[in-house]
């Protein structure tokens, strides 16, 4: 009786925490350095529309040893926060990113229907082949911890500093899991007396 008690709970939290899923799904990193010698470090927020079909970016560096050369989202790693594998957005680096600085900000808007957004390797290699799909693949990858974006300097051409993409909870999510713990911790106290 408890355990379906409990079940009913869960399931009740996860539903609405499904429902209040919004199109917006932000992800966030720390940059760490990559290699041994690189100084760099720095932070990033990355946000998907699933509804727009958008991807923005914004991250800061400081310290890095050299200049910067390149920026780029990397996926789709075998092992979740672990290796390293091929960029996946953008070919080359992101648009007007700002090259030869060793610290600075950068904020860009990605539109994911775009192909050149992805990397040829990327959509064919993890998208099937088909440009339509690459966008909820990255997707797909971000969430299961598969992806991460670097910086790389003249020093460190192969990348200085990296993070991987974790997704942040939204408050409504919290609130919802500290709702459910509530009502169970009540259940609990009245099933005691």
């Amino acid at each position: 009786m408890i355990l379906k008690r409990l079940l009913f709970v869960f399931a009740a939290t996860l539903l609405a925490t499904m429902c209040s899923m919004a199109a917006i799904i932000d992800f966030a990193t720390t940059f760490n350095p990559e290699a041994d010698g690189a100084t760099g470090t720095g932070q990033g927020f990355f946000q998907f529309d699933t509804d727009a079909q958008t991807l923005f970016i914004d991250v800061s560096r400081s310290g890095l040893s050299a200049g910067t050369s390149v920026a780029h989202i990397h996926c789709c790693v075998a092992t979740p926060g672990v290796g390293t594998v091929g960029v996946a957005v953008t070919p080359g680096t992101l648009p007007e990113f700002p090259n030869g600085l060793q610290s600075g900000s950068y904020s860009v808007l990605l539109d994911l229907t775009d192909p050149a957004t992805y990397t040829a390797g990327f959509v064919t290699n993890f998208a099937g082949g088909v440009v339509e799909d690459a966008g909820a693949v990255l997707l797909e990858n971000v969430l299961a911890g598969r992806a991460y974006f670097n910086i790389h300097s003249t020093n460190f051409p192969a990348g200085e500093i990296r993070g991987f993409l974790h997704p942040v909870p939204e408050p409504s999510t919290l609130g919802l899991a500290a709702l459910g713990l509530l009502g169970l911790a009540f259940y609990r106290r009245r099933k005691a007396r």
